[in-house]
């Protein structure tokens, strides 16, 4: 599908475009890693002791097509990050079990996590697309090379506020805990032009996909946290 096309098949369901889909397109070209956030992102946010944060094995899938899809273009896997204001156990699992690069937990700062991402693979901000969704992820969102922010109906001030500033490329119309990550992945994929690609591979478990799968499968987890204003890297 053309990306005008794409563009309009996600603002029917509600989607907004700060950026147009095909100058989106081009700016993938350039990205060379994700940054996730956590809570709001992967569920609803709530949380309490009885309550932990969860996420769905829907959004999963998603992002593992993402980066097969991107393994595809590049025959790499691109640098993948969580960035987490409190301790997820969650967040933890999902990490290990596909293999992420980097968890930075209990960083309220974002950019902070940021900046230490791209410096230690070597990639710049600009090459980064952030998945966020509330004022905290802002000083991140400004220096990515694009930003996905998951909208919700309960914040229009706030809503108002990203659109008029032109502060992210996308808001979502699905909430966190309706698989707001499988949307933006869908979108990356099919602006990027390798959406039917990605999913026919990996529906035969074609050679390409396992190669892929056993790249991925190599990368050990690091998990980062901040004593007295230095980032340390913690066993988890």
């Amino acid at each position: 599908m053309k990306p005008e096309s794409i563009q309009e098949l996600f603002e029917k369901n509600g989607g907004i475009f700060l950026t147009q889909a095909s100058k989106i397109a081009k700016k993938l070209d350039n990205i060379h890693g994700f940054l996730f956030d956590w809570d709001g992102v992967f569920n609803s946010g709530k949380k309490g002791a009885e309550f932990p944060s969860t996420y769905s094995e829907t959004d999963s899938l998603g992002i593992n097509l993402l980066r097969f899809s991107y393994w595809l273009r590049f025959q790499k896997i691109p640098f993948t990050g969580i960035v987490t204001n409190q301790i997820s156990e969650s967040a933890f699992q999902l990490a290990k079990r596909e293999h992420y690069n980097s968890v930075y937990l209990s960083f309220k700062y974002k950019k902070e996590a940021l900046t230490h991402m791209t410096d230690t693979p070597g990639i710049r901000p600009s090459q980064v697309a952030f998945f966020m969704d509330d004022v905290l992820d802002l000083s991140a969102a400004e220096q990515t090379g694009l930003s996905f922010m998951v909208g919700r109906k309960s914040s229009p001030l706030f809503l108002n506020y990203i659109q008029e500033k032109d502060l992210v490329d996308y808001i979502t119309y699905q909430r966190g805990d309706l698989n707001a990550v499988r949307e933006i992945c869908e979108l990356m994929m099919g602006l990027s032009g390798t959406f039917e690609n990605t999913i026919e591979q990996r529906v035969d478990f074609s050679d390409s996909y396992q190669a892929y799968l056993e790249e991925r499968d190599k990368i050990e987890s690091k998990f980062y946290h901040k004593v007295d204003r230095k980032i340390i890297e913690t066993v988890i």
